[in-house]
């Protein structure tokens, strides 16, 4: 008969680990780099991190439905509108944590949820049609001016990341100049709203339009490479814009995450969220998603800083308003024709 010997360290490491227990992540985000860094967690912690992945729409009905039976302890996606309606939808409790709050900006959190990456929202255009000179104290609300008259594309208005934008523009602007601005850019659309950002940023190397406005990682990710030789090329044709600066700042996102009601891993689940902020993790996210860090001092990819790191973020506006005016930004949206 075989002995079974069990050393003393595997005994400790098999205990510490049973001890650590699991954190359960339900996640919109589709990169895979965020599944290897998860697996950084667990190697560091001894947590087990299992991740059911899905569209928000889909997670969120799964995550309401099972209620008090569910075992997802944190949800994490992208942009503050999204975790705002969540938050309205009763799905977070308010979670604290000392690491967090200091690495935070405030603005770019709540007591429900926290932003883990930042994203940039801004205005693209083709050089050699348009000298960045003729672009110089470019606001978004400029983009209503006749003078853009058929030089404008732009994702439809059932896009969070414009809902988000809206949002920010009737929380600066109000609601009835907001509404005046939509009806203005959609007077100036070179074609129907339609695409992902990456097809705005392609309508202007093409010379379909002249502005786009898109997330500054979309850029990144054509000029990687991996969005094909093709869309590399046409993303070399073009540069962003930052708009705003010289009020409030460029506008900004995030992606982020809460803790849900119903967490039966509550403490791991803040253990996670305190791991994606330190800069190891800040550094993997930033250089697979090419979104900005969360966290002072973490370099930006080199795909984004190339554009400038040094340009006026909008630290005004608390991300936690684009949620809240999510539902008025889309009826503006809407009753000023845009698609």
């Amino acid at each position: 008969m075989k002995k079974i010997i069990i050393t003393i360290s595997a005994l400790l490491l098999i205990t510490s680990s049973l001890l650590a227990g699991e954190v359960n992540v339900f996640s919109s985000r589709h990169y895979d780099s965020d599944v290897q860094l998860y697996k950084k967690f667990t190697s560091q912690t001894g947590i087990k991190v299992n991740v059911v992945s899905g569209k928000d729409k889909a997670l969120e009905k799964r995550i309401l439905e099972e209620g008090k039976d569910s075992k997802a302890d944190l949800y994490i996606t992208s942009d503050a509108g999204r975790l705002g309606a969540a938050q309205a939808k009763g799905m977070f409790q308010r979670s604290s944590s000392s690491i967090l709050k200091k690495k935070i900006p405030s603005n770019f959190r709540t007591s429900y949820w926290y932003g883990i990456a930042k994203r940039a929202r801004v205005i693209y255009y083709s050089p050699e049609r348009t000298p960045a000179s003729m672009l110089n104290g470019l606001r978004y609300e400029d983009l209503a001016d006749p003078k853009y008259k058929g030089k404008v594309v732009i994702r439809q208005s059932n896009n969070v990341y414009n809902q988000s934008l809206v949002a920010s523009l009737i929380q600066n602007n109000g609601s009835k100049k907001t509404a005046e601005w939509a009806k203005g850019l959609v007077g100036n659309f070179a074609r129907p709203a339609k695409g992902n950002d990456r097809a705005q940023i392609l309508a202007v190397a093409a010379g379909e339009a002249d502005l786009a406005i898109a997330n500054t990682y979309y850029l990144a990710l054509m000029l990687s490479g991996k969005k094909g030789a093709e869309q590399k090329a046409a993303a070399q044709k073009v540069k962003p814009f930052f708009p705003n600066q010289n009020d409030r700042g460029t506008h900004m996102n995030i992606s982020g995450g809460g803790v849900l009601k119903y967490a039966p891993n509550k403490a791991n689940a803040i253990k996670l969220l305190e791991f994606l902020l330190t800069d190891e993790a800040q550094e993997h996210i930033v250089n697979n998603s090419y979104e900005y860090p969360m966290v002072e001092g973490v370099k930006a990819n080199e795909l984004i800083a190339q554009f400038g790191l040094n340009f006026k973020q909008d630290q005004k506006t608390k991300v936690s308003s684009y949620g809240k005016k999510q539902a008025e930004a889309l009826k503006i949206m809407m009753q000023a024709g845009w698609q």
